[in-house]
Formats: C-alpha cells, sequence, structure tokens
C-alpha cells in the first residue's frame, strides 16, 4: 500500500522535519508541499538538506493543494490550521501539528491564545495510557506541543499509579532555539544566544501550561497542577526536562521508595519501542536522542524532600513534532508504528 501525503509549512522547521521523516518511510509518497510566504520557491533553497526533494517547488498552502491526498500534515502557526482543516475532505486523515485542536476547555484555549476555540482532536501521544485506541482509524489527530511530549511521558506513569500528588508539581524545561520556529526574532540571534541561556514565559504564562495540566490530570483522573517554566539552551534542538513532584506519604513509608518508583516506569514503558528508562546512574542527554523519536529518561528519589525527580530528553523536532506526527499517522492507518522512525540518535 503506498499512502500519498500532502505537508503545508514545508519551509518551516517542523515541516523540514516532516519531510526528512516522510522520504524514508517506505509506504509513502510524498504529493503537494505548500507554503505561504515562500510559494515558489524551491525547497532544496530553503531545506538544502532534503537532497531527494530538493527541485520540488512549493505551492501555495490551499485546501485545492492539499485535496487528493491520503494524509495532509499541517505545520502551521497556532490559529492558521483550523480553517483549512474544516475546509478538507472528511475521509482524509489531517494531523495537526500546530496548537489549534490540543486543548479540550475553550476557556484554556481563550485564555492562552486569545482566539475562539476551534475543537479539540484525538491526542497524538500514542505512548498516554488508552491512547492508541482513541488514534486508531481516527481521521483527525492533534500532535503534542515539544514541551508536553516530554513533561507527559516523564510523569504519566507516576500519577497513572496512583503514586503522586498533584498539587505541586514542578517543571523546568530546557529547549533548542528551533522550538521558536524560524521566523527572525532578535533574542534568538545566534549573538544573543551563544553561550547563554534565559528563562522566558515565567509565572505560568507559557501556553503549553494547559496543555501539560490536561494530560496529567486525564492519566491522573484528577486535577493536576503545575508550574512550568521554559528555558532557552544554546542549541539548535533538543529539550532537557526536570521534573519534580511529591511522592505519595504512603510510598515514602513504605520500604525502598525510589526501587518501587522505578519498577512503576519500568513496567509503563517496558514494551514501548522509543522510550527507554536508562540503567540506574546514567542520565540522559540531549544528543544521545538527536534527531531520532527515541526518549530517554532517569529519575530519582529525593529523601530528604518527599519527591521524585525525573529527567527527560527528546528531540522537539522529532519526537517533539514531525516524529509524534508520523508515529499517529502509521497507528491511524494500521501500519506498523514504528515504520519511517527507525533513527538512532547522532553523536558526537
Amino acid at each position: 500500500m503506498t499512502i500519498s501525503v500532502a505537508v503545508s509549512g514545508a519551509s518551516g522547521y517542523a515541516g523540514g522535519e516532516l519531510l526528512r521523516l516522510l522520504s524514508n518511510h517506505p509506504q509513502v509518497s510524498i504529493g503537494a508541499i505548500t507554503a505561504h510566504s515562500n510559494a515558489g520557491s524551491r525547497l532544496g533553497a530553503l531545506q538544502p538538506h532534503l537532497h531527494s526533494l530538493s527541485d520540488r517547488l512549493l505551492e501555495e498552502t490551499t485546501a485545492a493543494n492539499l485535496s487528493g491526498h491520503d494524509v495532509v500534515f499541517l505545520a502551521l502557526p497556532h490559529g492558521a490550521s483550523a480553517e483549512l482543516a474544516a475546509q478538507l475532505p472528511a475521509e482524509t486523515l489531517v494531523i495537526d501539528a500546530g496548537a489549534d485542536h490540543r486543548l479540550e476547555d475553550p476557556a484554556a484555549w481563550k485564555a492562552f491564545y486569545g482566539s475562539e476555540h476551534s475543537g479539540s482532536w484525538p491526542y497524538g501521544l500514542p505512548e498516554l495510557p488508552g491512547q492508541r485506541e482513541k488514534l486508531r482509524g481516527s481521521k483527525r489527530i492533534a500532535v503534542p506541543g515539544c514541551y508536553p511530549t516530554g513533561s507527559l511521558l516523564a510523569l504519566a506513569p507516576g500519577f497513572a499509579a496512583g503514586m503522586l500528588l498533584p498539587e505541586d508539581v514542578v517543571i523546568v524545561s530546557a529547549s533548542g532555539t528551533s522550538g521558536a520556529g524560524k521566523s527572525l526574532k532578535a533574542n534568538l540571534l545566534g549573538s544573543e544566544v551563544i553561550g547563554s541561556m534565559s528563562p522566558y514565559g515565567v509565572g505560568g504564562g507559557h501556553r503549553h501550561t494547559p496543555e501539560i495540566e490536561q494530560g496529567l490530570s486525564q492519566v491522573a483522573g484528577e486535577a493536576v497542577t503545575i508550574s512550568f517554566t521554559p528555558t532557552l539552551a544554546p542549541m539548535s534542538r533538543g529539550i532537557l526536562t526536570t521534573a519534580t513532584v511529591k511522592v505519595a506519604p504512603q510510598l515514602v513509608k513504605g520500604g525502598n521508595v525510589a526501587e518501587e518508583l522505578r519498577q512503576i516506569w519500568a513496567e509503563a514503558y517496558q514494551d514501548e519501542p522509543f522510550i527507554h528508562l536508562l540503567p540506574e546512574g546514567q542520565w540522559p542527554a540531549t544528543q544521545s536522542v538527536y534527531g531520532s523519536n527515541h526518549v530517554a529518561l532517569q529519575l530519582a528519589f529525593d529523601e530528604h524532600a518527599g519527591r521524585l525527580v525525573i529527567c527527560a530528553v527528546i528531540d522537539n523536532l522529532t519526537k517533539g513534532t514531525a516524529g509524534g506526527a508520523v508515529q499517529s499517522m502509521n497507528i491511524a492507518l494500521g501500519l506498523e508504528e514504528t515504520l519511517g522512525l527507525g533513527q538512532q540518535g547522532v553523536a558526537p
């Protein structure tokens, strides 16, 4: 079976990453490649690493150009996907790598994005409990944000097991600059970023906050409140998430807390092809997942504070965006979940 796919936003980082993965997918044929301001340009001038597609011309991002494909990937800025998706045929699998269809609460969307809510689609993070069943056969999928991907996968097993307290969750994530997209911004200039780190969206203002809370609350079966602080790191891609959370008192009063916690994560992820709980004593590094759909995790119990500390690394453009989108496509279409996603990390 050959699957025809179209990719919008192909001149951006997420669109380019989608094309990189899809060009190596054994059952995919790449059809329309579209952009907005870069329409009419040769793809190779904007994405020179995509050698096999370098002579393709970018078309206008319209429903007419995207229609007629089995799958359409929307790699567009927030607020731009919903109107376009509504014009695409119901039988087309539409996968939105933007934010438009992630949140279920209209009030949360309005508060953090400032526009009208467009509804929610099945959430493209297959490793969450029960999520694969929701993705199979679906024709509309919302790809998670990059920060929520790392945060949810780091913490979900503990909340699913009822071992973590929901009211005091602190998450700090360091991201490479590609997470901000390709648009020119003064704070992303090389001279501003190289040799420096800086926080942003401090004090609960980052748009991924309600998305992380939504996912953790669903897993926990009760409302989870987080304090989330993102930081900008001097690297092009990758996210290191460090989350700390109070452990349930009944667990702390038990035997070997660290061992019991580790067993929860080991059992939750033992059959997951892309999630790896590292051997004790080995801590994750972003470079180990560079360019791959893999996630590396490690945890420790801070006995003094009664808190779990867990670190997770992902590539924000792969597992955090395009890889998650392709993985979700495979599940929705009944394909082998790992197809097109066999890349290992790159080092040094």
